[in-house]
């Protein structure tokens, strides 16, 4: 396993991720510090716990909103006859978004128990 520093809230934290996956969790913690940030611009320095989970919910909200329009898209493609239903076919978009989805709930609930543990060991 691999470890990753990553910054939130202008506060370190050590990660542990899969071998070659440190850019992608590094990106991951960007995008939550972005939101962050913005966030603490908006409504002040409410304390760590509440601007993640805010931010969590700003970025599921943003997802739940893509996969609509994924599943809106797909049923327009299926409503044009997109070609033979006897063609093979690759992974479908929901089977494709779904992986992803998966990845990306494993790597926060990794995150999550090491800020727990952090937060354990800080007691």
């Amino acid at each position: 396993m691999a470890q990753v520093v990553v910054r939130v809230n202008d506060r370190p934290y050590t990660l542990q991720c899969g071998d070659g996956e440190e850019e992608h969790l590094a990106e991951l913690a960007q995008l939550i510090d972005r939101e962050v940030t913005k966030l603490k611009h908006s409504v002040g320095q409410v304390g760590d716990s509440r601007l993640l989970l805010m931010a969590g919910l700003v970025i599921t909200d943003q997802l739940a909103e893509a996969l609509q329009r994924i599943e809106d898209l797909q049923e327009q493609l299926d409503g044009q006859g997109g070609g033979s239903r006897d063609e093979p076919r690759g992974p479908s978009v929901e089977d494709r978004v779904a992986e992803r989805l998966t990845a990306a709930a494993a790597k926060l609930e990794a995150l999550s128990r090491n800020l727990n543990s952090r937060g354990d060991a800080s007691s």
